[in-house]
């Protein structure tokens, strides 16, 4: 697989629309970690987002909260969790084919806004006292089944602001934004929570939402690069699926993170038993250690914003490390061990998304990027499902830190097997040396590199 980042780092040819509105976009410094804040459309949309993922990251922490305190389980927060995820699971590819076939820019106000209405109307039933748990588990599916399309929607738009040259960049920049946010919310979360309840938490992600929306109305529509809506048609669902199976570059990626994304990131699950249950604190605690996890997951994005450029080989051993670590943290004997390993596991599981994202948007054809993207958060988050609930069942019976210790070894085992079928799929042989373990290309190959690499 090609490194670069850019046109020339995605194998077919870009689109006639994309080609001829590249000449319009601000040209940019290919080495600054900042450079696609010099996007004005890229600029409001980043902002946009910054104000609405702080108040996600609160509504997650209170939502998470508010059901472990109506029910005291944390297989009936894994429900939650599930029902937020499941229909990314069961509809996910379908939200691919609307993202390619509708434009991108007013799809995104409709979920956008439809979004901060639910937030709403879960705050109106929390701070009027008759908040029950379905209907913590109904706000959740909602906002799930809206996800559906915005989220395939929402990362394809990426390439339409800044384009080709600079679409890893900003798809680090994004989940740097992502975690800033979740440094910032889930501390805010818990001081709402312990003085005034959920309640305000939930408005005030109600509210973020008109962040995004005023930001997408106020762009420039002529400085976008807009990728020509597919038709409606039959069989694009299946167009779209065989289009991902063709291409290692894409298959096992995607593989990688349906494998931790299920299993590894069960983090709502684990912290709340691990204060509860091991460490007996209440909220403030809780969203401590989620603030750590976000500062690993910021240093990640930053430096993955910085680099440019996505390997596979950096997304497997990202992949292990942040297994292994996992398995460490399930075990640390103390609070404050505990608390300092989710710095790095952040980071690197931070690396995982992010390179996972970058190498898949980049290696496909844009008309193709909307079922692809969706195909790819359907395995990463549509997982949620399956895992979550097993996850929760395994901590509520055998203690926090056995499914803790399950979910990272599950994730090791598989980051392990993608390392071994890329290894072969590129040609690639194990070289141990005194600068470290790497996959290097074989004799066979003649010293080429390889496209799995």
């Amino acid at each position: 697989m090609s490194t670069g980042n850019g046109a020339s780092s995605a194998p077919g040819h870009t689109s006639t629309s994309t080609t001829r509105t590249a000449s319009r976009a601000p040209r940019t410094s290919r080495n600054s970690m900042f450079a696609s804040l010099r996007i004005r459309n890229y600029r409001l949309f980043a902002t946009g987002q910054a104000v609405s993922n702080t108040g996600t990251w609160m509504q997650r922490i209170a939502q998470d909260w508010l059901v472990l305190s109506l029910t005291g389980s944390a297989s009936a927060v894994g429900i939650t969790i599930a029902l937020q995820f499941l229909p990314m699971l069961v509809l996910g590819l379908y939200g691919g084919v609307l993202a390619d076939r509708l434009p991108k820019r007013p799809l995104l106000v409709a979920t956008q806004s439809l979004m901060g209405l639910t937030g709403v109307a879960l705050a109106v039933l929390t701070l009027a006292g008759h908040v029950q748990v379905w209907h913590v588990y109904l706000a959740a599916l909602l906002i799930g089944l809206i996800t559906v399309v915005d989220n395939p929607a929402r990362q394809t738009f990426v390439s339409e602001m800044v384009g080709p040259a600079q679409l890893a960049n900003a798809v680090s920049l994004n989940s740097a934004n992502f975690q800033s946010a979740r440094l910032v919310g889930p501390a805010v979360a818990g001081v709402l929570i312990t003085a005034v309840g959920s309640g305000w938490a939930f408005l005030l992600n109600g509210l973020s939402f008109a962040a995004p929306v005023a930001g997408l109305l106020l762009m420039r529509t002529a400085e976008l690069q807009p990728v020509r809506p597919q038709p409606r048609a039959k069989g694009q669902l299946r167009e779209g699926l065989r289009y991902v199976a063709g291409r290692p570059e894409l298959v096992w990626p995607i593989v990688l993170v349906g494998f931790i994304g299920t299993f590894g990131f069960n983090f709502p699950i684990w912290l709340s038993a691990f204060v509860g249950d091991v460490f007996h604190e209440g909220a403030g605690t809780y969203g401590f250690l989620n603030t750590l996890l976000a500062a690993g997951s910021l240093a990640g994005a930053l430096l993955a914003a910085r680099r440019g450029t996505s390997r596979l080989r950096l997304l497997v051993a990202a992949a292990v490390l942040f297994s292994a670590l996992e398995v460490v943290a399930a075990f640390a004997p103390g609070f404050w061990l505990f608390a300092a390993l989710l710095v790095p596991i952040g980071m690197f599981g931070l690396t995982v998304n992010v390179t996972a994202n970058a190498s898949v948007q980049t290696a496909t054809d844009p008309e193709m990027r909307g079922r692809v993207m969706a195909l790819y958060m359907m395995v990463f988050t549509g997982g949620t499902p399956i895992g979550a609930p097993l996850v929760g069942w395994i901590t509520d019976t055998y203690g926090p830190r056995i499914g803790m210790a399950a979910g990272g070894a599950v994730s090791l085992a598989a980051a392990a097997g993608v390392a071994v079928v890329l290894s072969r799929v590129g040609n690639l042989r194990l070289s141990v040396s005194r600068h470290g373990v790497a996959f290097v290309p074989s004799k066979a190959a003649g010293g080429v590199l390889v496209r799995a690499a």
